[in-house]
């Protein structure tokens, strides 16, 4: 029987808790009466994955049965989240390919032979073919690949086709093989409340045309939180395009959900409370710390870079989007929601080594600033964790590092646009068309496995809500002092004296909340 997530009040008993700090962790002692938030224990998974797979597609919600969607002669295209989930990288066979199987086993026997898979990677950069292998399967890979599995190039010409506009003038342009086919079959991973539904199709299939509805300044700022769908007005513009695709395509979506098993047996104490641990867990803790600290960054950053996570699946839901995706969000809070009593003055938070953006990669500090502003910020319904106009102490040593093939774009706007200026819409206003529509990055998207040109404006953008309900009190601790002055905010060396700049802005005697992720914990303050 798993347990629901809990808050605890810090006292004399309470041991040093873990934080983690990118590529490394350390044990820190909280003040007292600091409350802790830590995640719910994991769900138990599926037993028998391959059963509840075909369940689902035999018994979908909002829909008639695949087979029954199946025939002869039509063209059939299947579209799968890309390597930005699930974080980490969930051990093989990888659910997404367990999934294309049975889908393919039923097209094949409903005698279905125009078949087409497609990367959804929106204007992320393209998979690499061991990266798209991993995903789907070594027979479902050595079947289609290359020709007729695809990563999607929202930069293709010919490959793009512009459905219409919603009732509020939003663009929709989708993959032309998505849109001409007879049948979409998509196959999401749910890993946070932000993901799937709508968002999936419009935005995984999308192009800059369409994604500059949302993805822009005034959405996020509107979007109260990006875990919150309701009350998400990225969401909104989704659902609206969403909507009218259905009235165009018909769209068979499947859905999975995660439980929190994040980490494999040599980081296992990373997934329990630090009082939980056994001899072994202390003994695996301390070598870890100790190797880590003595290896060089490029060790460290690959020894990561290895961890796969022994997830189990909580869920499979298959049919019409809307029916599916609210039976998902169940899932999602089932596993990840904890209630938490009243706001705080300070929110603290450790940032991990990966984001949904560096998968076999670097996370640079643009990233970062998302990683802890754009996402865990965001964790929550109703409400943040912090007060309008506290502060956020952020663990991550955010080194002036970038990946030179992955990431081209956001060394440029970095060195050039936050050089300028940190304001989101004065950035949006000046540099952001130039950034879209620069044929040199363009190349690098369509050609080599490079992120869009406008990709670091987007994870800035991401942050624009935090940055403007915070007043931009963002505390860096054990942060590289140039990278961190250059995006607008300050460093401390230490959680000391992160601590005391944090009082010069909220009071001698702050309510300060350390929220214990991963294992992810989704917030509802009452």
């Amino acid at each position: 029987m798993s347990r629901p997530g809990f808050v605890l009040e810090v006292d004399e008993r309470t041991p040093p808790l873990l934080v983690h700090e990118g590529e490394g962790f350390r044990l820190q002692r909280f003040p007292m009466g600091a409350r802790v938030v830590y995640p719910p224990d994991s769900l138990p998974a599926v037993r028998d994955l391959n059963a509840a797979i075909r369940h689902a597609l035999l018994n979908p919600h909002g829909s008639e049965p695949l087979p029954e969607l199946l025939r002869p002669g039509m063209r059939l295209t299947i579209a799968f989240d890309d390597i930005s989930l699930p974080l980490p990288p969930m051990q093989t066979p990888d659910i997404r390919g367990r999934i294309i199987e049975h889908v393919l086993e039923l097209a094949a026997r409903a005698g279905v032979d125009d078949v087409r898979l497609i990367v959804a990677n929106s204007l992320h950069r393209r998979m690499t073919p061991s990266e798209i292998k991993r995903a789907v399967g070594e027979r479902v890979f050595r079947s289609f690949w290359p020709d007729a599995l695809v990563n999607h190039d929202a930069e293709d010409p010919d490959g793009m086709t512009h459905i219409g506009a919603t009732e509020r003038g939003e663009d929709v342009e989708i993959n032309r093989r998505a849109a001409e086919s007879d049948l979409l079959v998509y196959v999401n991973i749910n890993l946070v409340p932000m993901d799937g539904g709508h968002k999936s199709v419009p935005i995984g299939l999308g192009s800059y045309r369409s994604l500059r509805h949302h993805h822009n300044v005034h959405t996020m700022l509107e979007s109260r939180s990006f875990m919150d769908p309701p009350r998400s007005a990225l969401h909104g513009s989704a659902a609206r395009m969403g909507r009218l695709l259905a009235d165009h395509l018909r769209i068979f979506t499947i859905e999975t959900t995660l439980n929190n098993d994040t980490f494999p047996k040599a980081f296992g104490f990373l997934n329990k409370r630090e009082w939980e641990w056994s001899l072994a867990d202390q003994a695996n803790m301390l070598a870890a710390k100790k190797a880590n600290e003595k290896a060089p960054a490029r060790i460290r950053r690959e020894v990561f870079r290895r961890i796969v996570s022994p997830y189990g699946v909580t869920g499979v839901n298959a049919g019409e989007t809307e029916a599916v995706h609210e039976r998902t969000l169940a899932n999602v809070h089932r596993q990840q929601l904890v209630e938490v009593d009243g706001q705080s003055d300070i929110l603290v938070l450790g940032l991990p080594y990966i984001c949904p953006y560096n998968v076999n990669s670097v996370m640079n500090p643009i990233l970062v600033q998302c990683l802890g502003l754009g996402y865990f910020f965001n964790m929550y319904l109703g409400q943040p964790l912090v007060r309008r106009g506290g502060v956020m102490i952020l663990h991550h040593p955010t080194p002036w590092e970038f990946h030179q093939v992955h990431h081209p774009s956001y060394v440029d706007f970095f060195d050039e646009v936050l050089a300028e200026t940190t304001d989101p819409t004065a950035i949006e206003a000046k540099f952001e068309q130039q950034y879209a529509q620069d044929p040199w990055y363009i190349h690098l998207y369509r050609n080599s496995y490079a992120y869009h040109g406008v990709h670091p404006f987007y994870m800035w953008y991401w942050g624009a809500h935090a940055m403007e309900y915070l007043d931009n009190n963002v505390l860096f601790v054990g942060g590289d002092r140039r990278a961190v002055r250059r995006m607008g905010f300050r460093a401390a060396s230490s959680f000391a004296d992160a601590l005391e700049m944090a009082r010069d802005v909220v009071g001698s005697s702050p309510r300060i909340t350390y929220l214990h992720s991963p294992p992810l914990a989704l917030t509802e303050v009452r």
